[in-house]
């Protein structure tokens, strides 16, 4: 039965006509995607010819968007340039407004490149216009359609306070490279360039977006993000208030495009693009997000494969192995043993043996079944967030968990035969698989 819903559908269909286009962006491509249903600003960070303008436009075109403007700023862009002229007839009433029809404010879908060339005239009005989505247009204070603006630079901005802040605006951020693969070469020479079709409505956009206003974040995601944050203070890395918000709010996107009320871990996957500010700490964030995110990958698995509880049981009865195998070596040459130790230690040894035993037969069990999974985990991870465009990255996570699982099982039966010196029946396990 094919669950799809129809915006799921059309993503898809967005992704597919972007990746025939736009060879080895396919992360960069989902991440938009993203950024887009979510109502987020995007920041692309590489050199000329990276077809960052190109992918900008054709994401517009996928909305047929009529409303669509786009600019290359220098030091020398003038507030009319992005904002629009002056109305001559309402500076004779002495009101100074622009007339802002064609231009930036009146825009749904926008470009910008080399945006941190932009003067203090015009950095003020974009602050308000990327964060409130507002335009002080004179005295009047005018709401923006702005659905999604993509900007680009070749370079960083530098120490400025007002072009920092203007930084911090963007909270999705992706560095581009130049195409690496022979492949992509071979290619890149007969790559569609036929108008692309309108596969979304505005009313697409608005629709998710009041769907992820009622999705909510369970309190152990909460706590999830919030390591995440203590991590990477540890290493003195800060971020805004502002952009931990922002980043939940991604998560409920994420989470209402895929038809859940609440969101999971698979919501939270595009994370470290939210966290850098230089592209050299892209790999460090990713590092601290792949630790909390395996843990809690883990934690959300326990009822599948309760690998702390079951570890937790043979640790038990490894740190009694010693005791419970020098009082069966007593049993068998006669020692003698004391009533109460005899009664003592048989109770336990019985508890051991009965505890081994069915928790060994149940994690093997768990184990096959853990095993028939991973023979389609791909489409199973798909099915969690279908914008996961490097699954195998995720099916390694299962397997790392079943490779801690199977650890957890030789040890239970190594301490099983340590003690009574015979394998568990029925915990027979291939770990060669």
């Amino acid at each position: 039965m094919n669950t799809t819903t129809p915006i799921q559908r059309k993503m898809d269909q967005a992704i597919e006509l972007l990746e025939r286009r736009f060879l080895e962006r396919s992360e960069l491509i989902r991440l938009l995607m993203l950024g887009m249903m979510s109502g987020e600003n995007a920041l692309l960070i590489g050199p000329p010819g990276t077809a960052k303008s190109q992918l900008a436009r054709s994401v517009a075109q996928l909305f047929g968007a009529e409303h669509w403007f786009e600019y290359l700023l220098t030091r020398f862009t003038t507030p009319d340039e992005l904002f629009g002229p002056v109305s001559l007839q309402q500076l004779k009433l002495d009101n100074y407004v622009r007339k802002t029809a064609g231009y930036l404010p009146q825009a749904q879908f926008a470009f910008l490149d080399e945006i941190f060339k932009a003067n203090s005239a015009i950095l003020n009005a974009l602050l308000s216009i990327l964060n409130e989505r507002l335009y002080f247009n004179g005295r009047e204070k005018e709401e923006v359609p702005l659905q999604f603006l993509i900007a680009a630079s070749n370079e960083l901005p530098d120490d400025d306070e007002q072009l920092t802040a203007l930084y911090d605006r963007f909270l999705f951020r992706y560095e581009v490279h130049y195409l690496q693969q022979a492949a992509s070469y071979e290619r890149m020479f007969s790559l569609p360039t036929n108008p692309l079709p309108v596969v979304f409505s505005l009313y697409d956009i608005k629709d998710i977006q009041a769907a992820a206003k009622q999705v909510t974040i369970p309190e152990a995601l909460i706590y999830f993000l919030y390591r995440i944050k203590q991590d990477i203070e540890e290493k003195e890395y800060v971020l805004s208030d502002r952009r931990w918000s922002k980043i939940a709010g991604v998560w409920r996107t994420s989470a209402a495009l895929h038809g859940r009320e609440q969101v999971t871990i698979w919501d939270t996957v595009f994370t470290p693009h939210m966290l850098w500010d230089v592209p050299e700490d892209l790999n460090v964030m990713r590092e601290l997000f792949e630790r909390q995110f395996t843990e809690m990958l883990k934690a959300e698995l326990e009822n599948e494969l309760p690998l702390q509880r079951l570890q937790q049981l043979a640790d038990k009865w490894k740190e009694k192995e010693s005791e419970l195998h020098a009082f069966q070596f007593k049993k068998e040459v006669g020692a003698k043993l004391g009533k109460e130790a005899l009664e003592r230690n048989g109770q336990l040894l019985e508890a051991c043996r009965m505890e081994l035993e069915e928790t060994a037969r149940d994690l093997r069990n768990r184990l096959m079944q853990w095993e028939k999974r991973e023979h389609d985990l791909g489409a199973y991870v798909l099915e969690k967030n279908r914008l996961i465009h490097n699954v195998e990255k995720y099916t390694v996570k299962y397997a790392y968990l079943r490779i801690e699982g199977e650890r957890i099982l030789q040890q239970l039966q190594k301490t099983y035969r340590t003690i009574f010196d015979k394998e568990i029946a029925g915990a027979d396990y291939d770990f060669t698989l």
